[in-house]
């Protein structure tokens, strides 16, 4: 009797140890080690009550398993239809691709996603003439995604994509595979980039040791990648020129015929290209490279003049700076982008207004690559409010929530104009475009005037845009 009491002592003493031992851990969890935290509690209660813990891990399981079978569906995005407006629902998207497309907030069709969406889906060759900000990218990106999901998918050796998308600039390439991961966000479709400037060896591992099945790129890192054997094309049945014009005048034209050697002959792909003017060179072009394409064309005004103000002073040279610093001080001023034509203008601007105390950067052709996109984000994002740039930033730059553009000076060509002010006004949302026109620029109107088909308003500047700057 004696031996057993001494063995309940015995019992009850390791007991109390092993209670003292869990609370200083408990208390060591909580100080340095979070993971353990749980492990302790969980014992603890498991001590205390064992089959409540079994019944609350069964409880979990179940959720996370009722949570997995919830999907979301095409109701949960409701778009009521208008007349004359297409919504995407009337497209019939599979429900993934429509997912990304709710969170994106699309509802209504532009007018270019009107006219050639239903074509691009369709597999037909298309010529495009829209100018930038009228959505057309989505076009492109939509379709591709709609068509690529209702194709078996097939095992493929890396970097050989399936539909490939090529761009003139840089900025442009990382854009329009930004938009094509948020659109494709609910859908198994990898997307890739390769573009000059930065980032090579990262771009280069990542097509080598992964598949992908759109590939956005610049022509001259695209052909480095597929000289080297890192990029395959002979499976791209889908091929899109973005920006055809611009890549006549930057000189690309004979990297993309290299480029369209190694896909599958016109026959056998669809062939889209984008311009925001048809010249006679385009449509050359677009006679070589594509098996009756269906043309689409959305006017330049339908951009300007429904979501953007526009507005011309007629001012000195001396007071342009004035004005400048006036209206980016002014409330009705969140996020503007100050243009001019020459990269030591666009500098010495930006000098200039960050020795008056306004947090402004810079995006010229020659700030490197890295600080390029740090400047374009940290603009983005809201955390500088001014971005003084030339016509490097005037194409394929899509920030939402710039309110003013200003011309500081009007651009050389038209189609700049029209580029320039395409900035702001985006996603549904008003915008202002202020030209200065003074001594030496006055000149560009009537060209910009006949390009746009209407009288731009001109107009001295007000009172409290001349007033002189308080200086401390």
């Amino acid at each position: 009797m004696n031996k057993r009491r001494i063995q309940l002592q015995q019992s009850r003493t390791r007991a109390k140890r092993l209670k003292l031992v869990r609370r200083y851990e408990l208390v060591s969890a909580v100080t340095s080690h979070p993971v353990r935290l749980r492990t302790v509690v969980t014992e603890e209660m498991a001590e205390k009550n064992q089959e409540t813990v079994v019944l609350s891990a069964k409880d979990e399981s179940l959720e996370k398993k009722k949570t997995r079978r919830t999907k979301w569906t095409v109701s949960q995005f409701p778009v009521e239809p208008e007349e004359g407006v297409a919504r995407f629902h009337d497209f019939k998207l599979s429900p993934g691709l429509m997912h990304g497309i709710a969170d994106l907030n699309f509802k209504y069709c532009t007018p270019i996603q009107k006219k050639a969406l239903p074509d691009v889906i369709a597999g037909k060759d298309l010529i495009g003439k829209a100018s930038t900000g009228t959505g057309k990218s989505a076009v492109f990106l939509i379709g591709i995604i709609a068509r690529l999901l209702k194709e078996r998918r097939i095992k493929r050796e890396n970097g050989t994509p399936r539909a490939l998308i090529i761009a003139p600039t840089r900025e442009l390439v990382i854009q329009i595979a930004k938009d094509a991961r948020a659109i494709a966000k609910y859908v198994p479709m990898r997307v890739a980039e390769a573009y000059g400037g930065t980032g090579y060896e990262r771009q280069l591992q990542n097509l080598k040791t992964r598949s992908v099945d759109i590939l956005v790129a610049t022509p001259g890192r695209l052909l480095d990648f597929s000289r080297k054997r890192v990029v395959r094309l002979h499976e791209a049945s889908i091929m899109v020129i973005d920006e055809a014009d611009r890549m006549l005048d930057m000189g690309f034209i004979p990297d993309v015929r290299s480029i369209i050697h190694q896909i599958p002959n016109r026959d056998k792909r669809q062939t889209m290209m984008f311009s925001a003017t048809i010249t006679e060179d385009v449509s050359r072009l677009a006679s070589q490279w594509c098996v009756d394409p269906v043309s689409v064309e959305t006017e330049i005004e339908q951009v300007a003049v429904k979501t953007v103000r526009q507005v011309v002073y007629m001012l000195t040279k001396d007071e342009k700076y004035l004005v400048l610093y006036n209206i980016i001080k002014s409330d009705a001023c969140e996020r503007v982008i100050v243009f001019t034509n020459m990269k030591r203008d666009a500098k010495s601007l930006n000098d200039r207004l960050r020795r008056d105390g306004i947090n402004s950067t810079l995006l010229t052709g020659d700030v490197p690559q890295q600080k390029r996109t740090a400047r374009l984000e940290s603009f983005r994002h809201g955390k500088i409010p001014v971005m003084v740039a030339t016509d490097v930033a005037g194409r394929g730059i899509h920030i939402d929530g710039v309110s003013h553009v200003v011309n500081f000076t009007l651009p050389y060509e038209p189609e700049d104009y029209v580029h320039r002010i395409g900035r702001t006004g985006r996603a549904g949302m008003d915008g202002i475009s202020i030209s200065f026109a003074d001594e030496e620029s006055s000149f560009y109107l009537m060209d910009i005037e006949e390009y746009i088909g209407e009288p731009l308003p001109c107009v001295p500047p007000e009172e409290e845009l001349l007033k002189p700057i308080e200086r401390k």
